[in-house]
C-alpha cells in the first residue's frame, strides 16, 4: 500500500541520514576535520635537520594540515617517506636542493624556517650570524618571489637579526607586510611555563607567562607579574628564575656535549605557534601568542609581546601591559642590545647585492 511504501521511504531516508551524521561524528572523534577550512598547506624549509625532523612530524600529525611540503639540501625526499606512512591525512613531500625551492613554496599558506647551523658549546647565537643570516636571506627571498601573500615564521636564531633581514628582503621585493612575519620565540613562553610550575607544585599546561623583548640572553623577558595563575617570588628567587629562563638555551647546549642545541622542545614550540596562527586563519577568536615582530611598541623597531592573531595574521598588537620595576629595568637594560642586533640584521640585507 501507499502508507508502507512512504514509509520505507522514510526509513531509508532516515538511515542515510544517520549514517551520514554517524560518519562526520567520526571523522570529528579522530580529529580528522571536515571543513574546508582545516586545508592549510604548510611548508618547513630546513626540514631534515634537528628541528625540521620532529617539527614536521607533530605538523603531520595535526588534522589542521593538509599539505605538508618539507625542503631541505639533503635526505627530504627519505624524511618526506617516512612521514608519509603515518596514518593522518596530511599529505608529505619532499623537495631537495635550490633548484627544487620554488615548487616546495607553491601554494603555501604558513611557511615554517628553522633552516640554520645549530649552536654549540662556546656558541653565542651571533657566532651563528653569517652562516644563518645568509640561509635566512637565501630563503626568504624564494618566499617573496614564490609565496609572498604567506605567513612566514622564523625560528632561524639569530631570531633578533633574521627577522629584520627577513622583512628588509621583502622589502626588496615590494611585498611586505609586517602583520605576516614572525620571529617563533615560543620556547620562551614554553620554558617560562615549565620552570614557574616545577617551583610552585603546578600543572605547567596551565601556566601561562607572556615573554616579551627578543630571543637571546637577555633580551628575553619574562612577564612573571603578568603569569596565569598569579605567582609570587622573593626577588633572589626572582632573579635566578629570570636568569634560567634567559639562559635555558645554553643550560641544553651544554648538556648536549657538543651534539647539538634545542632541537625538540623547539620543534614542539615551533609546532605550538603554527597551530595557533592555522587556529586564528581558520577564525578561531581570542588565540593569542607572543612572537618578535615589526613593532612601535617602544623604542625598537621589532620587539616580542603578546599578539592577537587573526585571519590576516597579527590582528593587533596586545603591547607590554603593565609592568613592575624588575621588568621595566629588563627592559630598559636589553634595548642597546636589541637595537644592535636589529641593525645587524638590516645592514647585512643592504650589503647584499
Amino acid at each position: 500500500s501507499v502508507f508502507i511504501i512512504f514509509l520505507a521511504l522514510f526509513v531509508t531516508c532516515s538511515f542515510v541520514m544517520f549514517s551520514r551524521l554517524s560518519l562526520t561524528l567520526a571523522a570529528l572523534s579522530r580529529g580528522v576535520s571536515t571543513s574546508a577550512q582545516n586545508n592549510a598547506r604548510v611548508a618547513v624549509l630546513g626540514a631534515s635537520g634537528g628541528i625540521g625532523q620532529p617539527l614536521s612530524l607533530l605538523l603531520k600529525n595535526s588534522p589542521l594540515v593538509s599539505n605538508l611540503t618539507l625542503y631541505d639540501i639533503a635526505h627530504t625526499p627519505g624524511v618526506a617517506a617516512d612521514l608519509s606512512h603515518i596514518e593522518t591525512r596530511a599529505k608529505v613531500t619532499g623537495f631537495i636542493g635550490p633548484e627544487q625551492l620554488p615548487e616546495s613554496l607553491k601554494d603555501a599558506e604558513v611557511v615554517v624556517i628553522p633552516a640554520g647551523v645549530p649552536r654549540k658549546p662556546g656558541m653565542t647565537r651571533d657566532d651563528l650570524f653569517n652562516t644563518n643570516a645568509t640561509i635566512v636571506a637565501n630563503l626568504t627571498e624564494a618566499c617573496a618571489k614564490h609565496c609572498p601573500e604567506a605567513m612566514i615564521c622564523i625560528i632561524a636564531n639569530p631570531v633578533n637579526s633574521t627577522i629584520p633581514i627577513t622583512s628588509e628582503v621583502f622589502k626588496k621585493h615590494d611585498v611586505f607586510n609586517p602583520n605576516h612575519i614572525f620571529g617563533v620565540t615560543t620556547l620562551d613562553i614554553v620554558r617560562a611555563n615549565t620552570f614557574i610550575a616545577e617551583l610552585k607544585g603546578l600543572d605547567p599546561a596551565r601556566v601561562n607567562v607572556p615573554v616579551i623583548g627578543g630571543h637571546a640572553g637577555k633580551t628575553i623577558i619574562p612577564v612573571i607579574s603578568q603569569c596565569t595563575p598569579k605567582v609570587e617570588f622573593p626577588q633572589d628567587q626572582l632573579e635566578a628564575l629570570t636568569g634560567r629562563i634567559q639562559e635555558a638555551g645554553t643550560e641544553v647546549v651544554k648538556a648536549k656535549a657538543g651534539a647539538g642545541s634545542a632541537t625538540l622542545s623547539m620543534a614542539y614550540a615551533g609546532a605550538r605557534f603554527v597551530f595557533s596562527l592555522l587556529d586564528a586563519m581558520n577564525g578561531k577568536e581570542g588565540v593569542i601568542e607572543c612572537a618578535f615582530v615589526r613593532s612601535e611598541e617602544t623604542a625598537c623597531p621589532y620587539f616580542s609581546t603578546p599578539l592577537l592573531l587573526g585571519k590576516n595574521g597579527i590582528e593587533k598588537n596586545l603591547g607590554m601591559g603593565k609592568l613592575s620595576a624588575f621588568e621595566e629595568k629588563l627592559v630598559s637594560e636589553a634595548m642597546d642590545e636589541l637595537k644592535a642586533s636589529i641593525k645587524k640584521g638590516e645592514d647585512f640585507v643592504k650589503g647584499r647585492k
